[in-house]
């Protein structure tokens, strides 16, 4: 099997049609079926069913798709050990974490890691769903949770304390609860969507309830920083992570002594990379401004 077939059709099998993995590859249409057309007859099989709407891989496509993944994910693994520098970082660090934490904590901290090491250089990948580190899909992780993958270097790095927070407005209108059942009769802005960025985010909804009977929410959404901006408007009260720090700034803490759920969050990464500067200087960089943000 040639190997530049094999890229367009790994490319192919990603993106589901023709024209999106030709832009990937810097190629054109016809040249990325002709292609895939040629591997499938080297191959003796079909590997995409055609449709109006895409493509969509074969029982024999998914088969080579999963072989080609775990090739080019190893390929990617051994160019970035075999491109770095034994004395110094160098090369690009892909990591991931999710939307919330990497928007509010990690970006605007970034500069002084790249000011540090100006040999590294980021890809930062934020998605509340987890990505597959085994696959490649990324360097290391930052975790809400205990990393679910076998074979995965972990390393706790803090712990996140939820506040439950309402702006000075709504509380003028709306007196603070007192105790947990109080809520029932305030409005609420609750973390919205498939995809939650932590367990038991919407504890709201169930404290001072009977088990499986929560409140519901007079506004969901999908975004820690559009909750925060709801609730800043006076929407209503929502919980919200102590890593926003001063972005909390002028909100009115709101039943106080209700212990809320921790969080646990873990620097995760391949056991392949334990070696790596970059994992190295990396990981040391977030505990060091951890450490400074709790003094």
């Amino acid at each position: 099997m040639d190997w530049d077939k094999l890229r367009v059709f790994h490319a192919v099998a990603e993106a589901g049609s023709f024209t999106h993995a030709g832009d990937t590859l810097n190629l054109s249409q016809s040249a990325v079926s002709r292609q895939i057309s040629a591997l499938e007859e080297a191959l003796q099989v079909p590997l995409f069913h055609r449709h109006a709407r895409g493509l969509i891989l074969t029982e024999q496509g998914e088969s080579l798709n999963r072989t080609v993944r775990e090739v080019f994910a190893k390929l990617a693994m051994t160019e970035a050990l075999l491109t770095e520098s034994k004395e110094k970082p160098t090369g690009r660090l892909k990591v991931t974490t999710t939307v919330g934490f990497g928007t509010s904590w990690l970006a605007p901290r970034l500069k002084d890691f790249l000011d540090a090491y100006p040999d590294v250089s980021v890809t930062l990948l934020l998605d509340d769903a987890d990505l597959d580190l085994a696959m490649r899909e990324a360097d290391v992780a930052i975790r809400m949770h205990p990393p679910r993958q076998p074979d995965l270097v972990q390393r706790h790095l803090l712990d996140i304390h939820w506040k439950l927070l309402a702006s000075p407005d709504y509380l003028k209108a709306h007196p603070a609860p007192q105790r947990a059942e109080d809520l029932d009769d305030h409005k609420l802005v609750l973390f919205g969507g498939y995809r939650p960025p932590v367990a038991d985010i919407n504890w709201p909804a169930d404290i001072g309830r009977k088990p499986g009977s929560p409140r519901r929410a007079l506004m969901e959404v999908n975004s820690l920083q559009a909750m925060l901006m709801a609730i800043r408007s006076g929407v209503g009260i929502g919980a919200l992570p102590d890593y926003l720090g001063s972005e909390l700034d002028g909100l009115v803490p709101v039943l106080p002594d209700v212990k809320p759920p921790k969080v646990d969050v873990f620097f995760v990464y391949p056991e392949e990379l334990r070696t790596s500067k970059r994992v190295a200087v990396f990981r040391d960089f977030l505990l060091a401004r951890l450490a400074e943000q709790r003094h």
